[in-house]
């Protein structure tokens, strides 16, 4: 039986790309939804003309009330959600999903939303229905990449990961929902101590692979958290920045000026820096990747060191954070049933899955290495 799946958010950037690919998946029948009718309206008519299956769309909020009628008279079996920012949104829409029988994933990345989803576990295995948040790079990928070679050691010591974007800008939710903590204190993880480190401060030159050197800086991620438990990793941080070192220096002058009281509210600076970003685009590369830098002991107790990184070229870094919720679908056409309850979307994708989501071999490289000794 066909799985019935609706993407809200569906005409945002990443709401595109999953319903461009869901459009072409066998055994998905794919309703689109968002509040506004006239780019819904224009996005229904571009996958209608593709000649794949899209089997309806839903104008309306999602956040309202009556959403989970709407889900019922829509007969709809999975809500994927991609309508950001999730930094300080509520449960309403994954509510709704228990309230109607639908399972559920997002694209959330923020630390507390992901970590928090599950206060609801209680009541969706009650509801028989699967609630994932975090279906996304991170820690989605992330955790499949550690998952993928976690047998080589014995211990993990340390994790520091990143993600350095091509200059193609995301969604405006997107960046105010990453700049909201820009210049606050965000805990990290030191010697198995909790460690406070400012947003979007930190500044750090790392040389990746293929992209040349980055200017990175300190970043809130769900992984923080999991991370510790899952591995029993003692050191965490993680880093991100734009592709153009303007970007990385313009978000950190922001969050200076929050760290000193000069600017309260980062908001209407994240929309103006956003602004400046679209402008800026064509000087950018086109590349982008996500890194991890693991240290740890091997087998025999030495000294061992991985390197993994994901890269992309062509702006097809937006991909990657979409492609998490394709590759869940594709599971489920093959006639996987995740574990009914609420929790962050871990161990649900593998890399392989994830990298066949994307479905662009020449334009996206994984690449693993190791390292025994000390550096």
């Amino acid at each position: 039986m066909a799985i019935r799946t609706l993407v809200i958010g569906a005409y945002g950037n990443f709401g595109r790309i999953i319903s461009r690919h869901l459009n072409q998946m066998p055994g998905v029948q794919l309703v689109i939804a968002g509040r506004n009718a006239r780019q819904l309206a224009q996005l229904s008519a571009q996958l209608s003309s593709t000649g794949a299956s899209l089997h309806g769309s839903w104008c309306g909020d999602a956040m309202a009330p009556g959403f989970a009628e709407a889900l019922r008279e829509l007969g709809i079996d999975w809500v994927i959600h991609t309508g950001g920012p999730f930094q300080g949104q509520p449960y309403r829409v994954a509510e709704a999903c228990i309230e109607a029988g639908a399972s559920y994933c997002d694209l959330a990345d923020c630390r507390l939303f992901v970590n928090g989803i599950a206060q609801l576990d209680a009541r969706a295995r009650q509801a028989g229905v699967a609630l994932l948040s975090g279906c996304s790079s991170v820690p989605s990928l992330s955790s499949a990449i550690l998952d993928e070679q976690r047998q080589r050691f014995s211990h993990i010591e340390s994790i520091e990961h990143g993600i350095s974007s091509s200059a193609k800008m995301p969604g405006l939710s997107t960046i105010e929902g990453v700049l909201a903590y820009a210049g606050r204190p965000i805990r990290q993880w030191r010697a198995g101590q909790p460690c406070a480190v400012d947003g979007w401060l930190g500044l750090q030159l790392r040389h990746l692979p293929g992209l040349g050197w980055r200017l990175l800086s300190n970043v809130d991620v769900p992984d923080m958290d999991i991370f510790a438990s899952r591995y029993g990793a003692r050191t965490l941080a993680f880093k991100a920045g734009a592709g153009l070192m303007a970007g990385g220096l313009a978000n950190a002058a922001l969050a200076l000026l929050v760290k000193c009281g000069l600017v309260r509210d980062p908001l209407p600076w994240a929309r103006r820096l956003h602004r400046l970003g679209l402008r800026f685009e064509r000087w950018g590369d086109g590349k982008s990747a996500m890194y991890l830098d693991v240290r740890g002991l091997d087998e025999n107790g030495q000294p061992l060191r991985l390197r993994a990184q994901v890269s992309a070229t062509n702006d097809k870094g937006p991909e990657i954070p979409s492609c998490a919720a394709v590759a869940l679908m594709a599971r489920l056409t093959e006639g996987y049933q995740p574990a009914a309850g609420a929790r962050p979307c871990v161990g649900e994708i593998s890399v392989a899955q994830y990298l066949a989501a994307i479905d662009a071999p020449d334009k996206i490289r994984y690449s693993v290495s190791f390292q025994q000794g000390r550096d």
